[in-house]
């Protein structure tokens, strides 16, 4: 078990490297309780908006990997990043064009026609290097590590990016990409936009006594997993962002993710369940979803109350976190803002 690009977090990222070669089920039946919100949320994850005015990389640069390593960059003609997060950022700066690959977890339009150097969420060195890269983007959770000491060997300089847990780490990962790439400016550009456009959402979240409480559940079905997020799963950020309780993380949970129970959807008491897209089709919908044990007896499965959101954007915490904050704000409040 290894890792999941996107921005995700732990365990997460290793459940996915298990569970991404078994097919999800491609019904259009995972809702939340909003269908119009869902609908917004998909459209905007299709596609990324760069930014109005391309920069012009100034190289070369040197800059300090998330490994240690000080990393020279001297040309970005031919750019690999290996995450969907990562590829969103360059995407966003306006260098996609410069993208030559893509990680199976870059799920956006513009990426879509890029050849995939992936396996199961393992970088394949050869795939990599038969590219010609001048640049490798990759998380600290990147691998295997054979990979990527064959791609260094090779004299490809390769950048580590810290992972993203929550909010105060969109604009960070956005300026060390940029500077890197030598656009430092479109980075502060892109930080600001972001931020600003995170601040706008977080304005118009009605303000209650009572917040509710969500629990995020991570699930595949077709290959039996069923975990409740805790303490770092990645989703607590977004959910106090949205105003709302982690209901795993303050009952108790320390671990990332642990298995679904009854106790621990009782003691996390739910009022809403976030889950994402497609693990939400890969149990059959809503539907689905109440007959895993435990999940009915709870506020949210007896409401049926589910908020679900594209797998490729939820955990991200880049670009378009306003896009998921905003689509996470409108099916947990729904007419109630």
């Amino acid at each position: 078990m290894r890792r999941l690009r996107t921005r995700v977090a732990g365990v997460l990222l290793a459940v996915l490297a298990l569970t991404v070669t078994t097919a999800c089920s491609s019904e259009d039946g995972a809702a939340g309780s909003e269908p119009a919100a869902k609908a917004e949320a998909e459209a905007a994850a299709d596609r990324v908006e760069p930014l109005a005015d391309t920069p012009v990389p100034q190289l070369p640069v040197t800059v300090r990997s998330s490994d240690g390593r000080k990393v020279t960059v001297r040309d970005a003609e031919r750019i690999v990043p290996l995450s969907g997060s990562l590829s969103e950022i360059v995407f966003t700066l306006g260098l996609g064009d410069r993208v030559v690959a893509r990680d199976i977890t870059a799920t956006f339009a513009q990426a879509e026609k890029l050849p995939v150097v992936t396996r199961n969420h393992d970088v394949s060195a050869e795939s990599v290097l038969s590219l010609k890269p001048d640049l490798v983007l990759a998380e600290t959770t990147t691998g295997p590590d054979e990979a990527m000491d064959q791609i260094r060997d090779a004299g490809v300089p390769v950048l580590v990016v810290d992972p993203a847990k929550g909010l105060d780490d969109v604009g960070p990962r956005i300026g060390t990409v940029a500077r890197a790439l030598g656009v430092p400016a479109a980075g502060k550009e892109l930080t600001k936009r972001s931020e600003d456009r995170i601040a706008a959402v977080r304005k118009d979240i009605p303000k209650k006594t009572d917040k509710p409480r969500v629990a995020f559940l991570y699930l595949r079905g077709t290959a039996s997993v069923y975990l409740i997020g805790g303490k770092d799963s990645g989703a607590t950020s977004l959910l106090e962002a949205a105003g709302a309780v982690d209901g795993g993380a303050e009952s108790g949970l320390e671990k990332d993710f642990t298995t679904i129970t009854t106790e621990a959807l009782a003691k996390a008491a739910p009022d809403a369940i976030l889950v994402m897209s497609k693990g939400l089709e890969s149990v059959g919908g809503i539907d689905g979803l109440v007959k895993i044990p435990g999940v009915a007896q709870t506020p949210a499965g007896m409401e049926r109350r589910v908020v679900s959101i594209e797998d490729g954007v939820l955990l991200n915490y880049g670009p378009r976190t306003d896009e998921v904050l905003k689509s996470l704000v409108d099916q947990l409040y729904g007419d109630t803002k």
